[in-house]
């Protein structure tokens, strides 16, 4: 196990220097002097010449490649452009924000989509079924700002049995799980949706193999069958749409942040672009890429625990 382990971290390391070689290619292969884009066309050229060199964009692009290697692997990301902060600086204080929301839908997504799915595979063409499918196409249909401003409307602004405005005190933990609840349920229910009609498919494949209707003439129990035999050959196909979808969730949490005007790395973003903040636009693209990273390799490290074959593959 240990070697499968090292050999994933291994294969990480080449998928993020790519991760860092494409964000410094977008961030100059973009039309337009960032010198010029960031002080603007009446900027003097003076001005423009002190922040190329501060920005490093009058080096060569090697050199400039290696820099921001380098000081991407070690944790500089760069300054703000805008209040002078180092980037890694102002991401870590908004980090935990964003994590406990794309935790909030994680949980969420997978304590009900996968006895949903289940469920739904079990008692195929039922009305169970049927109503679950309706509503797993209702959840994959609805933008996350769309379901975001209706549960707003609804137990925020309604009933009143939520914020508005879902900050809250870190230092506080009820405080802050009583502001994650409505957000982190919009994330939630959209990934219950995924989850629900992965699960689905991939037990309906599995519940047809020949070792199952063995089991069944064997007669074992029918949890036993279920959980035990159909269960753990059906989770690679949930794991990968998990996994996948982690992605989406990131995304989707910008959206979620912003409707709810919440902290974030979406309101980081936000602020960058309509302040014109280059440092912190890269730096946040290294911090995404990294997020994407990490994700798929969790994913395969949980390959090896849910399958064992994997680890000697």
């Amino acid at each position: 196990m240990t070697k499968f382990i090292l050999k994933r971290f291994l294969l990480a390391i080449p998928t993020l220097l790519a991760v860092l070689t494409i964000v410094f290619i977008i961030a100059r292969v973009i039309p337009g002097d960032p010198a010029v884009v960031i002080l603007g066309d009446s900027a003097s050229r003076e001005a423009l010449d002190n922040l190329r060199q501060r920005l490093g964009l009058n080096q060569p692009l090697s050199k400039q490649y290696i820099d921001f290697v380098l000081k991407a692997l070690q944790g500089n990301l760069g300054e703000s452009l805008v209040s002078g902060t180092p980037v890694i600086k102002e991401v870590l204080n908004v980090l935990p924000y964003t994590i406990d929301l794309t935790i909030a839908g994680i949980i969420i997504g997978i304590v009900f989509g996968i006895p949903l799915g289940v469920l739904t595979a079990v008692y195929r063409n039922s009305a169970i079924d049927f109503i679950a499918r309706i509503a797993s196409l209702l959840g994959l249909s609805f933008p996350a700002f769309y379901s975001a401003i209706l549960l707003i409307i609804v137990f925020a602004l309604q009933l009143g049995w939520f914020p508005v405005l879902s900050s809250g005190d870190l230092s506080n933990p009820i405080q802050r799980l009583h502001h994650l609840i409505l957000p982190g349920v919009n994330l939630g229910l959209i990934m219950v949706a995924y989850v629900t009609r992965a699960t689905r498919s991939s037990m309906l494949e599995v519940l047809r193999e020949d070792y199952i209707r063995t089991a069944k003439a064997k007669g074992l129990p029918g949890t036993v069958i279920l959980f035990r035999h159909a269960m753990r050959n059906a989770m690679i196909p949930i794991i990968t749409v998990i996994g996948l979808y982690l992605g989406v969730l990131v995304g989707n949490s910008v959206l979620t942040e912003i409707v709810f005007n919440r902290p974030g790395l979406g309101k980081l973003i936000i602020g960058a672009l309509s302040q014109r903040d280059y440092s912190m636009l890269q730096g946040l693209m290294v911090v995404y890429g990294f997020i994407i990273v990490l994700t798929n390799l969790i994913t395969d490290l949980t390959y090896g625990f849910s399958d064992p074959r994997v680890k000697y593959s």
